[in-house]
């Protein structure tokens, strides 16, 4: 490889480059020549492979189970690779890691010489490059930029630079995140492409030849860092209708023979250029591009590739006779070349500040219904995130080449890593995949933990010197434990991801009435029991014990429990409804005559609000609609009606009152409840609900939803956090950058909430963290509503085939659901102090484990402002460090400044001494290190030892590292 050229980003907008510059990799000579003043018509050969959907990944690359869909990807990059090599004019495109991988591994080292060669001479160009397409409404940023990194690392190590994507290419996500553009951004992507966007917005920006842009995808970090180049394609990922030539389509072949009777030559090229020129009539230069390809196309190559070749030699052979088309083989590195090398004056393309969701295909078809889609196994993508971050990705690193190699076995983590990888795809974690698809995302995200565990075990051995058996409690969401409810003695290892010390509560299901809990230093801590309310099928603990535990900066505590007492269990708590509960932080009122909350104030700020809490649902749309035959299903919300259905005016309640907690039982319905608790030391409420089995004898499909109603006056605007960083504006019936026509009242305000949504007004502000991605809106003023839930009874007509409607071995009248919401009230201009670290607490959801004594991993705690995003195994003595800013720069006067970091001490483990480090450019790259010298300064850092970061800014680190 060789840098063509550097071409500099102030090419597209106003704003001076500063030190930021876009260099274009590619092999000398590998994209086509191209015809000044003609139309150049840029086909991009590609296949579009989903890392499951209606088949699973398996399935997929072997080409099993053809009766659902005929795909096997293993025969695409086969016939692929063929054809490339027999035509060096021939370009092709491949996004998938995780299928190109498995492929590669089993190709011998002459074809693994060939392919490198392709790579090198940039007939096979690799775009995107990370494991999968990672969905963009449900997914958190920190498993985007582990899956990434997994793809993009490979490539590298693989290919070199010329098989680094300098492209992103997401045609198939349904609706786009700023915060991917963020993050492809500051990986040093040139562009970014994409294929689905709404409806009304399309047309407009045909109209308007805006389909080009420049997205501004950050409001904190310093232009242009994350600001991309974003292309949107004129047919989706399709090719122009009429020339698909694969042996899943029945286009007709070009047949070039003239003393055939059914030779159309000239017909094909006539509609290819009228084809082209009105494509041209919606793009501003005289470059315009074609996906040629679709889903898992390309299995027979040779059909594209005869035809591609033909149309390319005869539409211009027409140049001669005047045509001003040319047309070539192209890549998008190539096409974003040539759009680049026009020079064109600033500002030609236009800017975009804000996202591209929600997303509507037409006028009663929101693609927001997936927001909510499959809940539980959204919870389970993230815990298994916050296990493979916390468990698997830094018990690595401080228990060294033992934690993989020890006492309790072989472990690893990549089995982990690989399992969140795919579960990132836009039809896994999205809930968008047949139900045995999403089986088997399950399942490996299960077997990903088996290994992991083997892994902790072997760090916990090493690090206390006791080889006794560890046991991980994997079902409280279910209060199941089997060793705390049949043990009279044991002891709890909480650990702690975050780089501050952390205190929380631990619950666990036990058979005893009376306990003794003591720290690792034998100070006694207070505990109470109380009666377990959960709906389950197995598992012996009548009670729950209660506790408070603290735990270092990146490190584990230890608590020994002991009976004290059998017996029955306590007394039922009081069946009545609550005047109010409070701690010294805030105060919660309930309505005594329905049960319900009536109030909350925050007594630090003597703030009070009106929020009333209850559970509704919509009535699933089932098709006869006189307006539209649109159904609700995995991909659509359609509602029946604006009106929902509420469960319950009144709730039936319980309360507990102790020294830890207080607890307000409620109960909607048989398959409606919740427990509102409020802890001792807690600035924020919790509310637990449970939903389900969603009843469908009434033969209605339903979208459950909970929803607040306070005396905030939000003006119709509320707010909703992308990807768990940034947090964008939204404001009810409008979008920021073109003229909304609302035919959906309900489901065209819906947004994703991946970790954090709230409404405000100048005094207040209410927000509520998630623990999953859900869908959420704000259709009245001063409420907010959340979808917990959804049961449907027919498909959405949008490839799924079948019904989202889910059970289980365990539940299987239908699938039972539990959460978290976790409220906090707040002066607007400091509640970025509670919901951002809040946020990834929850996040990062501290893990109990069965058992040693007190360790933290970090010699001192990072700032409040800064998180410890990555401390992950790179290479044996290689160590990736990720540290991020956490606050926007508009958060909070306190904590939204730049932050300095000495990487001497603050976030490196305890275990290590560092001998030398160096800043990775990107995500993707791996350095070379060499010597024990500091990290090289880099402009704006005090030191070569301390950085300094920036609101919302990400740094990425190699160091070099030996264990004491």
């Amino acid at each position: 490889c060789e840098i063509l050229e550097i071409i500099f980003v102030d090419q597209l907008l106003k704003e001076p480059v500063n030190e930021r510059h876009l260099i274009t990799f590619a092999s000398k000579g590998s994209c086509h020549a191209i015809k000044p003043g003609m139309l150049n018509v840029h086909l991009v050969p590609h296949t579009h492979d989903d890392v499951g959907w209606l088949k699973t990944v398996d399935q997929y690359f072997y080409g099993a189970r053809n009766d659902i869909q005929h795909a096997g990807v293993q025969y695409i990059l086969d016939s692929v690779v063929d054809q490339l090599l027999k035509n060096p004019d021939r370009r092709f495109i491949y996004v998938e890691t995780a299928f190109f991988y498995r492929w590669w591994k089993r190709q011998s080292g002459d074809m693994q010489d060939t392919v490198k060669q392709l790579v090198d001479e940039g007939r096979l160009e690799f775009v995107n490059g990370g494991w999968c397409m990672s969905d963009e409404a449900t997914t958190h940023y920190s498993a985007v930029v582990d899956q990434m990194t997994i793809g993009l690392r490979f490539l590298n190590d693989t290919f070199g630079p010329c098989g680094r994507p300098r492209v992103a290419w997401h045609i198939d996500p349904f609706g786009h995140a700023r915060e991917h553009a963020s993050v492809f951004a500051q990986m040093g992507y040139d562009g970014f492409f994409f294929g689905r966007l709404d409806y009304q917005d399309r047309s407009r920006r045909k109209a308007s030849r805006e389909q080009e842009m420049v997205w501004r995808a950050s409001e904190s970090l310093v232009p242009p860092v994350a600001d991309l180049f974003t292309g949107i394609l004129p047919n989706g990922y399709n090719p122009p209708e009429g020339f698909c030539w694969d042996q899943l389509c029945d286009d007709p072949p070009i047949r070039d023979d003239p003393d055939l009777e059914d030779y159309n030559v000239e017909d094909v090229v006539s509609k290819f250029l009228t084809v082209a020129q009105e494509q041209a009539k919606v793009y501003k230069t005289n470059h315009i591009i074609m996906t040629m390809g679709s889903d898992f196309q390309y299995e027979n190559a040779n059909l594209w590739y005869k035809n591609l070749d033909k149309l390319i030699r005869y539409v211009n052979q027409k140049q001669v006779n005047g045509s001003n088309i040319h047309v070539l083989y192209s890549t998008p590195s190539c096409y974003l070349q040539e759009l680049h090398r026009a020079n064109l004056s600033c500002p030609y393309f236009p800017m975009r500040i804000d996202d591209f969701f929600p997303y509507a295909d037409a006028a009663h078809d929101f693609w927001t219904g997936y927001f909510t889609s499959r809940p539980a196994l959204k919870r389970y993508e993230r815990i298994s995130n916050s296990y493979l971050q916390v468990i698997c990705n830094q018990m690595e690193v401080l228990g060294g080449p033992t934690s993989r190699n020890g006492s309790f076995g072989v472990g690893n983590s990549d089995t982990m890593k690989k399992a969140m990888a795919v579960a990132q795809h836009h039809d896994a974690v999205s809930g968008t995949e047949k139900q045995h698809v999403a089986d088997d995302y399950a399942r490996r995200l299960a077997n990903g933990w088996t290994q992991c565990q083997v892994l902790v075990s072997n760090t916990l051995a090493a690090l206390s010197g006791s080889s006794a058996p560890r046991v991980y409690c994997e079902h409280l969401n279910i209060s199941v434990c089997p060793l705390t409810e049949s043990s009279s003695k044991f002891s709890v290892n909480v650990y702690n991801p975050l780089a501050r010390p952390v205190g929380w509560s631990v619950r666990l299901p036990v058979n005893g009435t009376a306990y003794a809990v003591t720290d690792s230093s034998g100070n006694v801590v207070p505990v109470s029991q109380a009666t377990v309310v959960v709906r389950r099928d197995r598992g012996y603990a009548v009670n729950e014990l209660l506790f408070q535990v603290r735990a270092p900066p990146m490190g584990y505590s230890t608590y020994s429990v002991s009976l004290l007492q059998k017996g029955p269990p306590p007394a039922s708590p009081f069946p009545r409804a609550p005047k109010d509960i409070q701690n010294k932080f805030l105060k919660v009122t309930f309505d005594p005559e329905t049960g319900l909350l009536s109030s909350l104030s925050n007594l630090e700020t003597q703030q009070t609000v009106r929020l009333s809490q209850n559970f509704y649902w919509y009535n699933a749309s089932d098709g006869n609609n006189k307006d539209s035959k649109q159904m609700s299903g995995a991909y659509i919300f359609r509602p029946n009606s604006s009106t929902t259905f509420i469960i319950s005016k009144t709730a039936k309640i319980e309360t507990v009152q102790n020294s830890v907690v207080q607890e307000v039982r409620q109960w909607f319905s048989p398959w409606v409840s919740q427990v509102v608790r409020l802890y001792a030391d807690s600035r924020v409420l919790e509310l637990e609900w449970t939903v389900g089995p969603v009843p469908i004898g009434d033969n209605m499909g339903k979208e459950v939803i909970t929803r607040f109603d306070t005396s905030i006056n939000s003006s119709g605007i509320f707010y909703t956090d992308s990807n768990g960083r940034e947090v964008l504006q939204r404001r009810k019936d409008y979008r920021p950058t073109w003229t909304l026509t609302q035919t959906e009242p309900v489901a065209g305000n819906y947004y994703p909430i991946n970790s954090r949504a709230y409404i405000k007004d100048e005094k207040d502000q209410l927000t509520v963290v998630t623990d999953r991605s859900q869908g959420g809106g704000s259709i009245q003023d001063g409420s907010l509503e959340i979808m917990l839930h959804r049961r449907l009874l027919h498909d959405d007509v949008r490839g799924v085939g079948e019904p989202l409607n889910e059970a289980s071995d365990l539940y299987p009248e239908g699938l039972v659901v539990r959460g978290r919401l976790l409220l906090s009230l707040n002066p607007p201009a400091v509640a970025a102090n509670t919901h951002r670290p809040l946020a990834q607490e929850v996040v990062l959801d501290g893990r109990p484990l069965k058992p040693s004594f007190l360790f933290s991993g970090l010699q001192t705690a990072l700032p409040p402002a800064v998180h410890l995003l990555t401390v992950s195994q790179w290479d044996p003595d290689l160590v990736l460090l990720r540290l991020e800013h956490q606050y926007e720069a508009r958060d909070s006067k306190e904590h939204s400044q730049p932050v300095t970091v000495n990487l001497q001490v603050s976030p490196l483990p305890s275990t290590f001494i560092l001998l030398t480090g160096a800043e990775l450019p990107s995500y993707r790259c791996a350095v070379c290190l060499s010597g024990e010298k500091p990290l090289p300064k880099t402009k704006g850092d005090p030191s070569v030892w301390e950085v300094t970061l920036k609101p919302m800014e990400i740094r990425t680190f190699l160091l070099r590292v030996r264990l004491r």
